[in-house]
């Protein structure tokens, strides 16, 4: 710790020093460390402090600060409580700074002062060492040698203005003879006669004089009890001096000095006995030794004034240069000062204006006289719940009492709203002052003033609020006070569960939230279309569908307000569904040209196409179009289509035979074409024996059935590659009739198309017929299967020749 020294006032020496002393970021700095200061006058002593700003993450603060000279066991005593400083002792505090002022200062206050602060960290307080070093003295002449004059009744001095503290300038002096100023000069010498009176002060601070000193036998002195005075308005007051002389006195008064004293010709003082401002209020006690005492009664502001005493004999008159008693008359201000200290409260009766000598205090407890406490420092125990106060010359101070249960005072009645200014107000009835303190919820320190204020307030500052209210005395807290902040919905968040891909037939939730209060009431809507109302903000689906996709958002309102969220796209995934086949050109296509396959299905994510020929498991081609440019012969046969996305596949056959002269899909023969077709069905079926059909059936009733895309050849097929390749043109019949039955137990849909090459050696007599048997219920190009049965279609290729009449 560092020290060094300043003070204030009249102060003959100060001595600055540097002083380390204390720990890490605890100090007190004084401004000198050493202060020499002047009976009577007023000194002023100043330090600052520091400290950590704070301990284990508990911010450091100031509860108490106060300086002493004295220990009582082995604790600081607060000068405050020395009823020997009552009325003379002020603290003015600051900001990490503290300033000790003493006034009318007395030999007796010398001493060691030295400054301590309490924190609210426990068991950290600190005192600067070694502290301020005071010094008070008096001025008085001194005499260095002495000879005679050469009447005998003279005498020639050496004189010197003395003092136990160094004069910073000793040059400075003034001197007075019999009362009035003759020199000003340092040390003094000349002659003096018989009955002179001899007093020095410093040149500035003449109120500060030294006693007077009879240089040569006996002679006249005036000396007053006091140099200052204070008193209450409407109170008395004495005024005192003691005087002599070696001659007899023949008149003497006390007169007031006005401002204009000083002028020249000098204003001859007016005995305040024959003044008429103090007419009926003034009278003047003598007793034995030369004591004279004034008293004023009814004592009003004009009364403050400096007051002097004259006396006169036939040959001398004692002069007014001197200071006499400065008189300080003001409302009365007494008050109970409460000190805090280890031991508890302390109370102190203080006023800024104390009569000297007059110590003689009443102390009062809710109301009732307390017996045998006398001092200005009451010295019983303080009871939390009760009321002290003091009295002095008739006055009576205020009462000091701990908090009352404080009351908490909200600015806007009804429902608050977000943004809106609101306060909250404590207060307490407590004297001194309390002070106050505001939490909300469980201990939350948020201030330390009677109002709480929030300029505007938000839904953060929704809770309990309560406020302490504390002084030195003891501390009391209030009821809690419930803050509702009200507000509109603001703006929703939705969110989807499970996170991430949604798979069609998954459960899936939506939901919706917003922060509003009161608590907002929620709308569904797959766009414009509303879903579902209520206060829980969820929308389920138990199994999402592809129909499900789509934009959905929602509302959320309260009678404050409403809002809608940003839209949400809810994509379901599905494997392919509702795969087609088709070519084109669509009708008659001849061998050597091109014709485009198209595949197309219902997918998310949007399937993948790969083609295929027959049974062979390598693909014939990818995408959506698989396009041929050089149709050919060998290129005949069943085109079926994949599609395929991460979620599955399924697929679609396209089926292809040849008729002649053109490629031509299955469905494009004539209605005759198509009866005929009928008529030799029924024949073939009535030439077919019995032993066949009952085979064929027994298979059937087996399960066995043939694998996709067989047939049942029930007669030679000429009009296929393989038919043609194992005949004799030899073999051929003149009348022909052949047909063919195909079960499908493919997943899609099959088209046939019946091809035969062109011969032109044949008659125009030939009739071709295909025959599809579907499902009656199915649309054109769907294939339906329910309940685990298949459909099947049945083809059918008739050719007749007619024999050449010619």
């Amino acid at each position: 710790m560092s020290s060094t020294a300043a003070a204030g006032g009249f102060v003959l020496f100060a001595l600055s020093a540097s002083v380390v002393r204390g720990q890490a970021d605890w100090g007190v700095t004084y401004a000198s460390t050493k202060i020499c200061a002047l009976k009577g006058s007023t000194v002023e002593i100043h330090c600052t402090y520091r400290f950590p700003s704070g301990i284990n993450s508990v911010s450091t603060e100031v509860e108490e600060t106060f300086w002493f000279t004295k220990l009582q066991d082995k604790e600081p005593v607060d000068l405050r409580t020395d009823s020997e400083h009552a009325g003379r002792l002020a603290y003015h505090c600051g900001k990490n700074n503290c300033t000790l002022r003493i006034a009318d200062l007395r030999e007796s206050d010398s001493a060691v002062y030295r400054f301590r602060f309490i924190t609210n960290q426990p068991g950290w307080s600190f005192t600067g060492s070694p502290g301020v070093t005071l010094s008070v003295t008096g001025l008085d002449v001194q005499t260095s040698y002495s000879e005679r004059c050469i009447i005998e009744k003279c005498r020639w001095y050496f004189l010197r203005c003395h003092s136990s503290c160094p004069v910073a300038d000793p040059r400075s002096y003034i001197w007075y003879k019999n009362g009035e100023l003759f020199k000003e000069q340092g040390d003094y010498e000349g002659y003096f006669y018989q009955g002179s009176s001899i007093s020095c002060a410093v040149k500035g601070h003449e109120a500060f004089h030294s006693p007077s000193l009879c240089v040569h036998s006996r002679c006249s002195q005036l000396t007053y009890a006091d140099r200052s005075i204070c008193a209450f308005r409407g109170s008395s007051v004495d005024i005192s001096c003691t005087y002599n002389s070696s001659e007899h006195i023949t008149s003497k008064f006390w007169f007031k000095s006005e401002p204009d004293d000083t002028r020249w010709p000098r204003v001859q003082p007016v005995d305040l006995s024959e003044d008429s401002r103090y007419a009926g209020r003034v009278q003047v006690f003598e007793t034995e030794g030369g004591r004279s005492s004034l008293r004023i009664s009814d004592l009003r502001e004009t009364d403050s004034a400096e007051y002097r005493f004259k006396f006169r004999t036939r040959g001398f008159e004692w002069r007014s240069s001197l200071p006499g008693t400065t008189l300080t008359v003001t409302d009365p201000d007494l008050q109970v000062q409460v000190i805090r200290s280890s031991a508890g409260p302390k109370l102190i009766c203080h006023s800024s204006c104390f009569l000297p000598g007059r110590s003689s205090f009443v102390w009062y407890k809710n109301g009732g006289k307390i017996q045998g406490e006398r001092s200005a420092s009451f010295r019983g125990y303080v009871e939390p719940a009760g009321s002290y106060s003091c009295a002095y010359e008739d006055y009576r101070s205020l009462p000091v009492y701990a908090p009352k249960v404080p009351s908490v005072l909200m600015s806007r009645p009804g429902d608050i709203m977000k943004d809106s200014p609101v306060s909250l107000n404590c207060s307490s009835d407590a004297n001194p002052a309390a002070h106050y303190t505001w939490y909300k919820g469980n201990q939350t320190l948020l201030r330390r003033e009677a109002r709480l204020v929030f300029g505007s307030i938000q839904s953060s500052d929704s809770g309990a609020y309560y406020c302490t209210a504390e002084n030195e005395l003891g501390r009391e807290t209030s009821h809690c006070v419930s803050i509702n902040v009200k507000y509109g919905p603001q703006t929703p968040a939705v969110s989807v569960s499970p996170s991430g891909e949604i798979v069609e037939g998954s459960s899936v939730n939506l939901t919706c939230s917003s922060d509003a209060n009161p608590a907002a009431n929620y709308t569904w809507y797959k766009g414009n279309q509303t879903l579902l109302q209520g206060p829980e903000g969820f929308y389920h689906f138990t199994s999402i569908s592809s129909e499900d996709r789509g934009f959905y958002r929602c509302k959320a309102e309260n009678r404050f307000g409403r809002i809608n969220s940003t839209s949400l796209f809810l994509d379901v995934q599905y494997a392919p569904k509702l795969v087609s086949v088709s070519a084109s050109p669509s009708g008659e296509i001849m061998e050597g040209s091109s014709v485009n396959l198209t595949c197309s299905s219902d997918a998310n994510p949007a399937a993948n196409y790969t083609w295929y020929m027959g049974n062979e498991g390598s693909p014939q081609a990818s995408g959506q179009i698989f396009a041929i440019t050089d149709y050919r012969r060998e290129l005949i046969g069943s085109y079926y289509c994949e599609a395929r996305n991460k979620r599955g596949r399924r697929n679609n056959t396209l089926h292809l035979t040849v008729v002649a002269g053109a490629w031509k899909p299955a469905g494009t023969g004539t209605i005759s074409a198509f009866l005929l077709a009928i008529a030799v069905l029924a024949a073939f079926l009535w030439i077919r024996n019995d032993s066949f059909t009952r085979r064929c059936t027994q298979r059937w009733r087996r399960g066995e059935r043939p694998d996709n895309g067989a047939q049942l050849d029930v007669g030679p097929a000429p009009h296929t590659p393989s038919a043609a390749a194992h005949r004799n043109p030899a073999e051929q019949e003149p009348e022909l009739h052949y047909s063919s039955i195909c079960f499908s137990q493919n997943q899609a849909d099959a088209v046939y198309h019946s091809v035969r090459p062109f011969d032109s050696g044949r008659e125009d007599g030939v009739v071709y017929a295909a025959v599809r048997c579907d499902d009656a219920s199915g649309a054109p190009g769907t294939r339906r299967q329910e309940d685990g049965g298949d459909l099947f279609a049945l083809y059918s290729t008739v050719n007749k020749n007619h024999e050449n009449t010619t």
